[in-house]
């Protein structure tokens, strides 16, 4: 059987982005600690030879550049994950199309031209509601999204969208548009007796047995590439730990995360990695094949 190329996404920012924490009193000024977060994962994905995709806070990048500098110069991919972390919901058209420009002049700046070509929405928060913010990618030039979460969860999710990746409508988020400009590549969930359970990323991996991942990752497998995502503070036991929490919070925020890094190793070993927008042309391009077969006889 072929091997299946898989997405590995990291989400770069900083522990008080966290959707469960910035809600909370802070400290004035909260200590950055992104950079000795992610030198652990970044060496461990050195030594395995696999290449990522790093969704990354524009605030984050504007205070470290020479970091997605190096990130960049190892041949993984810098996607956008938006400038300030703010959720859609809490965002208007006007406010977007003003991140995802800042965006892109910090982009051009630090790396040396181009243009991103990938999103991920903070907190997965496209959704039915928010579905105004598609237009606006397509406007920027972004060839794919990587923001849907196709299972409801107490903070997200879009029951019903699709499992693998698909050309996503404007007018239903849950909806392939076969000719759209825009790839959508959902959040990874496994259906298990008729339950869509998330498997592959943030405290869903942290949670679930590793042995319970492997095989349910595999099972996704024989159908369509996954897409793993991590979070740095969750993977370093630096971390802090804030208070006010609710138990189910911080299980969500803090439960599992010793074993975090020998998780991820275990998934670079277990499975094939490339970045999300290689993985997304492969998928195109079977896609379009299987297309063009049923055309030619008539399906």
């Amino acid at each position: 059987m072929v091997q299946v190329i898989n997405a590995f996404t990291v989400d770069v920012e900083e522990w008080y982005h966290a959707e469960l924490i910035r809600q909370r009193q802070l400290p004035v000024e909260p200590r950055d600690q992104v950079e000795e977060a992610l030198e652990p994962l970044l060496a461990m994905l050195e030594e395995t030879g696999v290449r990522a995709t790093f969704f990354v806070v524009g605030e984050v990048m504007r205070k470290h550049p020479a970091l997605f500098r190096r990130i960049h110069d190892l041949g993984h991919e810098v996607a956008c994950h938006g400038m300030s972390h703010r959720p859609l919901w809490t965002m208007s058209e006007a406010e977007l199309e003003r991140e995802l420009g800042e965006f892109a002049d910090l982009y051009d700046r630090v790396l040396g031209g181009g243009r991103p070509t990938g999103f991920r929405a903070p907190t997965f928060s496209l959704n039915q509601d928010t579905r105004w913010a598609i237009p606006v990618l397509r406007e920027f030039g972004y060839a794919y999204d990587s923001s849907i979460f196709p299972a409801r969860t107490p903070l997200y999710g879009v029951p019903g969208a699709p499992l693998a990746p698909y050309r996503i409508s404007a007018a239903d988020v849950r909806r392939e548009e076969p000719r759209g400009p825009l790839w959508e590549f959902p959040m990874t969930v496994c259906t298990v007796a008729g339950l869509r359970l998330p498997v592959s990323g943030g405290a869903y991996l942290r949670l679930w047995p590793y042995r319970l991942v492997r095989r349910f990752l595999r099972d996704v497998n024989r159908t369509r590439p996954f897409a793993v995502y991590v979070h740095p503070w969750e993977l370093y036991e630096g971390t802090p730990k804030i208070k006010g929490l609710t138990p189910m919070e911080r299980m969500a925020t803090y439960w599992g995360r010793r074993g975090g890094l020998g998780k991820v190793r275990a998934l670079l070993r277990d499975f094939a990695f490339a970045p999300m927008r290689e993985v997304l042309q492969t998928w195109a391009a079977r896609v379009n094949s299987n297309n063009s077969h049923k055309e030619a006889h008539g399906a």
